[in-house]
Order: structure tokens, then C-alpha cells, then sequence
């Protein structure tokens, strides 16, 4: 099997409700969708969602890395070197995550179609579904507890709330929702916003409450705050922002950093590295999240397949694609009750078209 063709389109997506995290308010995404054509039958689709705090690019960066450097190289390869495919690409890509998630996932949906069997199978197939949290943006307490409860209503069982702005506010926050629904689990994301001081003041008032995951509290640029978190605090600390490389993740293994990992295929460089990064976790004792940015279901089935394939992903942050306006892959897995599930079709689950 060889790719005789490459092509692409931009998705330019609007929100339906637009939300704010302690550096920016987010209204829309653009997503690329990468199809690679071949000499059989076969055709594989990849996702770029391009992020510049992220991944570093922005959508001209990575339209123009898929017309110069990707389309031109791959015409011609075989899906199944995908190993050394993706090492050059890498070279030829240099920083541009996205840009190389979008072709690992286009392989792998390729040489799994070729297997007949969905990815999550061809990648080892651990388990068949995964509950999902789904997140609230920051928003004052009143409008906080109205999501979170139109969420519950919805099935959802695992909440994540956004903060780092405000300490007070988060507190209340996270109180409320647990006296309002004690039953669900609750994660927090600080999204850079605290010092080492304030997050441990956040994990000491609500210590009651039982939130199973206290996610990137502190600056990536010094790292040594987030092991201080750590140290101090009984929940589990996860990096995300601080892991973008598998270097990364061996740095933050080595020195004890943190307690767990939010591997984002995006942010990483698709499934790949997720595996190898997965595996550093693994052997450090640091259990792992699939996570997830403003990514159409394409992007999302690939965190999906990923996270059912590994044995060591514990946990799923799989909501990007739920307030996309208009999404075309919103088909390809399905969400009952806060569990995502794939479908039985090979690859990542697109019909060919």
C-alpha cells in the first residue's frame, strides 16, 4: 500500500458557548482535516487543531507546513513505515505538534482500515469505553452551578472546572457543586494561574470535598513550583501544560514532579509519542489522562481509541468537540451518559467519502 494522494481542509468552527480559562477567553477553533488517498481501497483521515500556546502554530502555520513540507513528502510512501515516516516529519516539522498529530493519526486510521479492525484494537485494545469528564469554564459561582447541573442532568458523572483567577472563588466553587451533587467526582484545573502558596491554601479548604485530580496549578516556566505543589498537598498533582515532549515526561519522572500526566495528542504529537510518553508514566508509577483541546470528533476519536488501547490511561478529558457548531466527525464514536464508546468500524470510525 502507497499514498498516491494528499488533501485537506480547513474547518473554521464557532463555539456555541464561548468559555474563559486564566489566560484567555475561547469563541471559536480551526481545525485541518488531513485524507490521505492510496493505490487500494483505503483511505485515512488525520485532525490538526492548531493552539499557539498549545502546540506553538497557528492555522497559517500549519496550512502552510501541509501544502510545503507534509503533502509533497508523503506521496508515495508506505502507511505501514510509519515509524520512520513520522521521525522525518518530525525534522521537517520541527516544533509543529498538531501538524504531526494530523499525519500520525491519518497512518494509523490507514493501517488499521488495512487490518479491518477498529484503532483501538490494532493499538492493543485494553478496554471498550471510558467515562469522560466534561468541563466548566470560569464563570461566577451561580452560573457555575447552572452548568453543572445541566450537566449532571445530562448523564455526565466526572466534572472538571476551570479556575486559577480567583481563590476565593474557586473554593466556593468547588464546595457548592459537591453540596449540590456529592455523588460526582470533581476535578480541578488550575490552568497556571496559582502560586505554590495558593494552591496549596486551595487543596487544604477543600480537602472534604474529594476532588480526585488537581491539574497544572502552577507556571510551566518553573517547574520546580509544581513539585513544591506536590509535596505538600495529599491529591494527585497532574502536569499538562509542563509536558509537551517525551522529554518532558522523562524530567518530570526523574525529579518527582508530579503525580500524573494529561497526555493531549495535539499538544504531544499524536498517538506515537503518546505511547512512548505513556510508558515513561508507566514505569515512574505516574498514572495517565487522555486530554483533549477544541478538536472536532476526529481529533477526539483518535484520544478515544488511544486511551482504550492503554492500559496505564486511567482517566479521559475527552470534551473538545461538544460545543463545536456544525462538527461533520461528531458520528464517529458514541456518548451515553457521560461513557464514550467507539464504533466497530475499522480506523477511527469514518465512512470513506
Amino acid at each position: 500500500m502507497r499514498i498516491t494522494a494528499v488533501s485537506y481542509e480547513r474547518l473554521d468552527i464557532d463555539l456555541s458557548v464561548p468559555y474563559t480559562i486564566a489566560y484567555e477567553t475561547i469563541s471559536k477553533t480551526t481545525n485541518f482535516i488531513l485524507k490521505l488517498e492510496t493505490d487500494g481501497k483505503w483511505l485515512g483521515f488525520g485532525c490538526a487543531a492548531p493552539d499557539l500556546v498549545v502546540t506553538g502554530e497557528n492555522p497559517k502555520d500549519v496550512e502552510h507546513a501541509i501544502t510545503t513540507i507534509i503533502a509533497p513528502y508523503l506521496v508515495g510512501k508506505d502507511p505501514f513505515s510509519y515509524a520512520f515516516v513520522l521521525m522525518e516529519l518530525k525534522q521537517l516539522l520541527g516544533k509543529r505538534s498538531s501538524a504531526l498529530a494530523m499525519v500520525d493519526m491519518a497512518l494509523y486510521d490507514l493501517i488499521s482500515k488495512k487490518a479491518e479492525v477498529p484503532l483501538y484494537k490494532f493499538l492493543g485494545g485494553y478496554r471498550n469505553s471510558i467515562a469522560t469528564s466534561i468541563t466548566i469554564g470560569i464563570l461566577p459561582v451561580e452560573e457555575t452551578l447552572r452548568h453543572a447541573r445541566e450537566y449532571v442532568q445530562q448523564g455526565f458523572t466526572i466534572l472538571k472546572v476551570k479556575g486559577g483567577d480567583n481563590l476565593q472563588d474557586d473554593i466556593d466553587k468547588m464546595t457548592k457543586i459537591h453540596e449540590k451533587f456529592p455523588q460526582i467526582a470533581l476535578r480541578f484545573d488550575g490552568n497556571q494561574g496559582y502560586s505554590v502558596k495558593d494552591s496549596v491554601a486551595f487543596v487544604k479548604a477543600t480537602k472534604d470535598i474529594g476532588i480526585e485530580i488537581f491539574e497544572q496549578p502552577t507556571k510551566q516556566e518553573v517547574e520546580e513550583r509544581l513539585g513544591q505543589v506536590t509535596d505538600q498537598v495529599h491529591i494527585p498533582v497532574m502536569a499538562d501544560e509542563s509536558l509537551k515532549t517525551l522529554t518532558d515526561a522523562f524530567r518530570l519522572a526523574q525529579n518527582e514532579r508530579v503525580d500524573m500526566v494529561n497526555i493531549k495528542l495535539q499538544k504531544v504529537g499524536g498517538i506515537m509519542v503518546g505511547t512512548h510518553i505513556d510508558s515513561v508514566a508507566k514505569a515512574a508509577r505516574l498514572e495517565a489522562m487522555v486530554g483533549c483541546i477544541d478538536e472536532c470528533g476526529l481529533g477526539i476519536a483518535a484520544g478515544l481509541h488511544f486511551a482504550l488501547s492503554r492500559q496505564n490511561v486511567k482517566y479521559a478529558d475527552l470534551d473538545g468537540h461538544l460545543e463545536l457548531v456544525s462538527d461533520p466527525y461528531k458520528d464517529i464514536f458514541r456518548l451515553e451518559k457521560g461513557v464514550l464508546y467507539p464504533t466497530d468500524r475499522p480506523g477511527l470510525g469514518v465512512i470513506d467519502f
